[in-house]
Formats: structure tokens, C-alpha cells, sequence
């Protein structure tokens, strides 16, 4: 059709169009732009870093095109076909388009059931997505502490929310542990940062210095580094076995600054503000507590840090 008749009938078939009619097809037009952009982004990246998804050599070939739109490439050492989304957490997942608006409701920690809704597909694929998009923040920490650095550890009830057949009986929308105090049914979460905003935090198996050195050995500067505590005999443990200097700070007696500067007041902070956030899910499945920790840190980015398009390329990663 001609262009100008094309525009001709497509503005009288838009004046036509009721309300809702109309908000229907920005939807579509905008989804469209939104598929076209993941499209570009995906293809950019494996542009800035061209490598095969299977080998890592960078002997590689233009081999068509996927049904889904996205560019095919062959390795010319280990002849294998990839994309851009092979070998990355996304791969495999469908409707790409609505992609940016799910990034979109991860930023504004929907539940799973209202991003559903917005990104008009299931509750189990909203699901998926989530944990998908989460997988790479698991990873996402900062290798090192540097100057005062402050640890602590929260509790949070153990779930099994999801599962079919549980070693209990259920408990409904979190409920409330049977025991007063920490006990077996508390999950301990171990979480340090220093005054420079570099963050270290880990689901703990136990409360055993074992469970905690793996998450922070390495990371802390024995020269640099001066650590507040709350008196966490596993954290002590270890910082005694590393030679690292600590300071006690016990809530419990009344303490909460030494010095003016030695405090835990960073870490507390945090850490209500995660058990704050997390209220909101109705509890959470222990087996996903790791990627929800990932999840609050990309929200404690700055909010032109935490765009959409900046959350998919993390999920890339």
C-alpha cells in the first residue's frame, strides 16, 4: 500500500478506536519497542565481546538466524552454533519483549503475582523469570572490606514454602516459630560492610566458624581492616584465627558506640531494612533466601544505577 493511503486509512482506523481499544494498541506498539530494544541489547553485547558460548575462542562466524529473531553465530574451532543469550541465564526463555517491563516490576519488588499481571504471562513463568534474572546477583558481591568494617548476623524463620511435602506441618503466610529465641528453625544470614558501602552477605548452613569462613576469608585486610561485632562466637573464631583486630559491641548491655566511631549501627540498619522488604513476599522459600539477598543489593543502587536496561544486562552476566 501506498504510504500516504497507509496513513490515510490508519488514521481513520485510529479514530475509531474506543478507550480501552486505543490503550490496547499502545500497549502492543510499546511491547514491540520493548522486544526491539532486548533485541539490540543482547546483540550489542555479544558485539563488544565476541567469543564462542562453549569454547571461549574468538574464532567465530555470522550463521543466519534464530527463529527468534536473534543472530546465529558457529565457532570455527569447536563448530558449535550459539547466540547471544546461549550460555547466560536467560537462555532458553520466551517472549523477550516483555523482558524490560519484568526488569521493570524487580525494581519496584512486586510481588510475583501483580508482575504477572503487568507482563500479561503466568505466575510460574513470572517465577522463573525472577529467579532467572536473580541468578547472576548471587554473584554479584564485593570482593573486599577495607577500613572499619562492621558484621552481624540476622535470623530469619526457615520455609519450605513451594514444596508439595513438608517435615512439618504448614504454616500459614509465615507464620511464627514454635520455639522462643534462636533455634534450629531460625536460618542464619551473615552480613558484613564497611563505611565505604561494600557489602559481603551469606545464607549460613550453621552458626559454626566453618559455616562463616568460606564467606569471608580473603576478604578482609589484616592491616587495613578493623571489625565491629556484636560478640557472634563463630564470627570471633574466626577473626581471632586470621589475627584481624575487633572490637565488641553488645547491643544486649546497653552498648552501641565505642570511640564515637566504632559502632554496628550500618549493618543493623541493613539488616531491617532486608527483613522489612522481605515481609512483603509472605515469606520466602529458604532455598531462595541467597537470590533475595542479591536481590536487596541491587536495590540499594542508586536509582540511575537500577534501571531496567542495567538489570537485564546483569542478569547476562
Amino acid at each position: 500500500m501506498e504510504h500516504r493511503k497507509f496513513l490515510r486509512r490508519l488514521d481513520e482506523l485510529v479514530a475509531g478506536l474506543t478507550y480501552a481499544q486505543a490503550q490496547k494498541v499502545v500497549a502492543a506498539l510499546q511491547q514491540r519497542g520493548d522486544g526491539d530494544e532486548v533485541q539490540r541489547l543482547l546483540e550489542q553485547r555479544l558485539e563488544a565481546d565476541p567469543q564462542c558460548a562453549h569454547c571461549g575462542s574468538r574464532r567465530i562466524e555470522g550463521w543466519g538466524r534464530e527463529r527468534n529473531g536473534l543472530k546465529r553465530r558457529r565457532c570455527l574451532d569447536c563448530r558449535r552454533t550459539f547466540n547471544a543469550l546461549t550460555g547466560t541465564p536467560l537462555a532458553r526463555l520466551h517472549k523477550k519483549e516483555r523482558w524490560l517491563s519484568f526488569a521493570g516490576t524487580l525494581n519496584e519488588s512486586q510481588p510475583v503475582r501483580k508482575a504477572a499481571k503487568v507482563c500479561k504471562v503466568n505466575k510460574n513463568t513470572a517465577l522463573k523469570w525472577r529467579h532467572r534474572f536473580l541468578k547472576a546477583q548471587n554473584h554479584s558481591k564485593d570482593q573486599s572490606l577495607t577500613g572499619i568494617a562492621e558484621i552481624d548476623e540476622i535470623f530469619v524463620l526457615e520455609s519450605f514454602k513451594g514444596q508439595r511435602k513438608l517435615p512439618r506441618a504448614a504454616r500459614k503466610r509465615g507464620g511464627a516459630a514454635k520455639k522462643a529465641g534462636l533455634s534450629a528453625e531460625q536460618i542464619p544470614i551473615l552480613i558484613a560492610r564497611d563505611r565505604a558501602g561494600a557489602h559481603i552477605d551469606a545464607v549460613l548452613s550453621d552458626r559454626s566458624e566453618a559455616a562463616v569462613r568460606p564467606v569471608l576469608q580473603g576478604k578482609m585486610s589484616q592491616d587495613s581492616t578493623l571489625t565491629c561485632t556484636d560478640g557472634d562466637k563463630a564470627v570471633i573464631a574466626f577473626l581471632k584465627a586470621e589475627s584481624i583486630e575487633y572490637e565488641l559491641i553488645i547491643a544486649s548491655k546497653g552498648e552501641h558506640v565505642h570511640e564515637k566511631a566504632l559502632h554496628i549501627q550500618n549493618v543493623n540498619a541493613y539488616g531491617s531494612r532486608f527483613k522489612q522488604w522481605l515481609d512483603r513476599f509472605n515469606g520466602v522459600a529458604t532455598k531462595y533466601l541467597q537470590s533475595y539477598l542479591g536481590w536487596r543489593r541491587w536495590l540499594e543502587k542508586s536509582e540511575d544505577t537500577r534501571t531496567p536496561k542495567n538489570l537485564l544486562a546483569a542478569a547476562l552476566c
